[in-house]
């Protein structure tokens, strides 16, 4: 290499680290996402696929009152967190707007319809599973390492915080979705459970070998008490047993699949989130949360509002702060701020081995 050639070498590495310093100087920690429409900011909007929430009403009480892609009529539960980070929310990994230094705030993977498995959603056709995502992942880190070099990008991977929520769509999008479906006929549920959390386990073990140190899990929430599950398989306004067993069966080995990978690895890389819990706090007792129903969705039609999607034809209540459920399935926005607010302050009962405020803050102290 010529005079010429190694000052190059050495002004691109001096740029990279002043792009480094700059990034971690008072800059709110990288937040990545993982998942389905629960936590999906948008990806779904570049894809030809029925699992979309880019027209209205969606989106009603944004910030620009415009539909983004989130399944709520606002906030979506990353949202919020990047709110406690103090940080804007996080870009879909697909927006042509996640660029140059945004990167290093993190990315939303995430993508409706998606589950642990890979014929779940096969209905939406082209979504982003997990393994993609998991891809995607590395393409970012790839991606970063040209911006500000390969130990800065570990630093940066390390210390950011993860949401992963997969779990639900294999129940209600897969065993559930016919009345004889082929994993039904393959599996029992409980051998149904035990397999998706082998396959989880498999994923959650990935994403430690791609840098991820601090994971929050999320469970399976009451998916039996969705208005569309109300609409379809109640008779009587009461949730769905079936649905309920599914997820009271599932939950427990979650959590305990958390602790073993945690013995593994030896340190509270994961974080249970007991979802069921969050969400049956206000399912159970509406009106101690302000909410005149938790049965009937704000927006959609038929029984609950529970059969279809949310569309510019469905009816939409006045007050969206009323209601517990946005569409058939999703939480609208204050519902996402009551179940956050347990991300970050909850008892071991919510956030096992520990909730985000104590995660935050011990990460910060032993920070150098």
């Amino acid at each position: 290499m010529g005079a010429l050639g190694l000052l190059l070498v050495m002004a691109a590495a001096m740029v990279a680290a002043a792009a480094a310093a700059a990034a971690t100087a008072s800059a709110p920690r990288p937040f990545f996402v993982f998942g389905d429409s629960l936590v999906d900011s948008g990806n779904n909007n570049y894809l030809a696929t029925t699992a979309r929430a880019d027209s209205p009403p969606y989106g009603l009480d944004y910030p620009t009152h415009r539909a983004t892609g989130r399944f709520s009529n606002g906030l979506n539960v990353p949202d919020i967190i990047s709110e406690h980070l103090g940080a804007k929310p996080v870009l879909p990994y697909l927006s042509p707007h996640l660029d140059g230094h945004k990167l290093l705030g993190g990315a939303n993977f995430a993508s409706a319809g998606v589950g642990i498995l890979n014929d779940t959603g096969i209905q939406f056709v082209n979504i982003i599973r997990i393994q993609k995502q998991l891809r995607y992942f590395e393409q970012y880190q790839s991606r970063v390492r040209r911006l500000i070099g390969e130990p800065a990008t570990q630093r940066l991977v390390r210390s950011a915080l993860v949401l992963i929520t997969l779990g639900g769509n294999d129940f209600v999008n897969n065993y559930y979705l016919l009345p004889f479906s082929a994993r039904s006929r393959q599996f029992a549920l409980p051998d149904y459970v035990r397999y998706l959390i082998a396959e989880y386990k498999t994923i959650l073990q990935q994403l430690h070998g791609l840098g991820a140190r601090r994971v929050l899990v999320t469970g399976s929430g009451p998916i039996g008490c969705a208005p569309a599950e109300l609409a379809t398989r109640s008779a009587n306004g009461e949730c769905d047993l079936e649905l309920q067993r599914a997820a009271a069966l599932y939950n427990p080995q979650l959590v305990q699949m958390t602790k073993d990978l945690n013995a593994q690895f030896g340190a509270d890389v994961f974080v249970a989130v007991n979802a069921y819990r969050m969400h049956m706090d206000f399912i159970s007792a509406p009106a101690a949360y302000g909410f005149v129903t938790s049965k009937v969705a704000c927006c959609g039609q038929g029984p609950y509002n529970g059969v279809g999607l949310c569309t510019a034809m469905s009816s939409v209540c006045p007050d969206r702060s009323l209601y517990a459920f946005w569409d058939n399935f999703h939480p609208t926005e204050r519902a996402n701020r009551i179940i956050v607010s347990q991300f970050m302050a909850g008892s071991p009962d919510y956030m096992h081995p520990l909730n985000l405020s104590t995660i935050l803050a011990m990460d910060a102290a032993a920070m150098p």
